[in-house]
């Protein structure tokens, strides 16, 4: 049997798939799937949203305005329910906030494919492997003002999918990423029929060295980094009615392909240039990525606009113990085609939040996310801290 990986891209970014030779794909896309479904009822929105269990994906510094001392959060998100049901993408999230300025979280997120059989030919005895990645985050978080908040995120990444042969191990690919983000929240302020909060974030997600799976410089993959960049606005109508409007855009931090060029000049791209092509974008190192990528785009600054998704997500809350969202997410059909509406609701007793969140596709091309529930669960507890 010759050394194999499995592809595994396929099975969470085959919705990606696209006639265009410059789509933008990375290692371990499973970093940038909502998997809360707060967030995912808001059509993937939540670098400026309110502080809640799993800012750590989207946001840690605030965590620094969080008016809990302690916040543990659970979710499973079933993953391509359509084809198979032992794919799915689960997180375990914690933070504590030891003073009125601070605070420090920790994160485990895990995809796991299931049981996969791998055969040489029909009658031969079956190899059973269960591919699976998983992050582990670390983040501080501290406020600079009573307004404005910052953090730094560590990550550690395992991915294991090579699969072990006769002639190989199947020893996993690991690198590591930071994060750094910012989180800005007004006071409360008054209008002539409502009171209102603004809220900013950003956050730079991911930024670290690419993966491979066979120690070589030519055959690795870029993380997903990205830049989050949001903003809000709560319309507090009375005691017990909120509603919050929020907008997001995010942009991979990751090189565009660039298409092959004709380097012998006799008007046939063979493979020898496509090749070429590809050793030269593979050679690209990491950091260097990240600024090269603002200005990559063959297309030039329109195609960069392309690259930009957004979303745009909206919650109302009651009492601070019912919740009902609504969110669009777009995605420029040359860079991925991702395009759906979703709904989600909360419901809160005491010190614990039920969230649930559903996913309608409004693209051609199919979402692995499509027709799938995702469920979170929220503690809140310790002292509490009040917010202006």
């Amino acid at each position: 049997m010759k050394r194999a990986t499995l592809l595994i891209t396929f099975l969470y970014t085959f919705n990606f798939i696209h006639a265009q030779e410059n789509v933008i794909t990375t290692a371990v896309p499973f970093l940038l799937v909502a998997g809360d479904a707060r967030s995912a009822g808001m059509g993937d929105n939540g670098v400026a949203t309110s502080t809640d269990g799993f800012s750590q994906q989207w946001n840690p510094s605030k965590y620094a305005f969080a008016t809990d001392q302690h916040g543990f959060a659970v979710s499973y998100t079933p993953y391509l329910t359509d084809l198979v049901n032992d794919i799915s993408l689960a997180q375990l999230n914690y933070y504590n906030k030891y003073s009125d300025k601070s605070a420090f979280a920790a994160s485990f997120r895990y995809f796991g494919l299931g049981d996969i059989e791998l055969r040489q030919d029909f009658d031969s005895q079956p190899i059973t492997v269960s591919p699976n990645e998983f992050a582990l985050d670390l983040s501080y978080s501290l406020k600079l003002s009573e307004k404005f908040s910052m953090a730094v995120a560590g990550r550690f990444i395992n991915s294991n999918l090579k699969v072990a042969t006769e002639n190989n191990d199947a020893s996993s690919s690991n690198s590591f990423a930071v994060d750094v983000a910012g989180f800005y929240q007004s006071e409360e302020i008054a209008y002539s029929d409502f009171n209102g909060r603004w809220r900013a974030g950003f956050n730079f997600q991911n930024m670290g060295p690419k993966m491979s799976y066979d120690n070589d410089d030519l055959n690795n993959n870029f993380l997903p980094a990205n830049m989050r960049l949001g903003g809000g606005f709560d319309f507090i109508l009375d005691e017990y009615n909120k509603v919050s409007v929020n907008l997001e855009a995010t942009k991979l931090m990751v090189p565009t392909p660039q298409y092959p060029e004709d380097l012998n000049g006799d008007g046939i791209i063979d493979e020898a240039e496509k090749q070429q092509n590809s050793d030269n974008y593979q050679s690209i190192g990491w950091f260097s990525g990240i600024f090269q990528s603002f200005t990559d785009a063959p297309g030039g600054f329109s195609e960069e606009l392309k690259e930009v998704t957004y979303s745009i997500g909206s919650e109302y809350v009651y009492q601070d113990a019912f919740s009902f969202r609504a969110g669009y997410f777009h995605e420029n059909p040359d860079k991925g085609a991702r395009e759906f509406f979703s709904l989600g609701a909360g419901f809160k007793y005491t010190s614990v939040k039920i969230d649930v969140s559903y996913l309608f596709s409004a693209s051609k091309v199919q979402n692995p996310l499509e027709n799938t529930l995702r469920f979170s669960l929220t503690f809140n507890f310790g002292e509490k801290y009040e917010t202006f």
